[in-house]
């Protein structure tokens, strides 16, 4: 696992635990957060990995037969990283919703009219 990877994983950790200390209600909140993080944060970084994977495979283009191979398979992984985004960011709200949506609205009626929104 990568460096930014398990930043994350700590970070998204940390932040569930403090989020139970305050109940079923923080803890849905946190979760909350964190899907409208999803939901801003990956179409931006999917679009960028497109445009990275176009650069790349077209700067590959102009190189020798290795560099040319090599650059093909960076840019298709690029565009895989950037179709999994965008299913995770698609898949991501029902998900989290289906989990704690309906024992935060239970647990503080009117306080969460809608999973996942901002």
């Amino acid at each position: 696992m990568n460096k930014l990877g398990l930043l994350i994983a700590v970070a998204v950790a940390s932040s569930l635990a403090f989020a139970a200390s305050s109940g079923i209600t923080g803890l849905a909140l946190t979760i909350n957060d964190l899907c409208v993080g999803l939901k801003s944060m990956l179409p931006v970084a999917a679009m960028l990995m497109i445009i990275l994977a176009g650069v790349i495979y077209a700067a590959g283009q102009m190189m020798g037969a290795e560099t040319r191979a090599r650059a093909n398979v960076w840019a298709t992984a690029c565009l895989t990283g950037a179709l999994i985004a965008i299913l995770i960011a698609v898949v991501a709200p029902s998900v989290l919703s289906a989990i704690y949506g309906d024992a935060a609205w239970k647990a503080n009626p009117g306080s969460i009219n809608n999973f996942c929104i901002s």
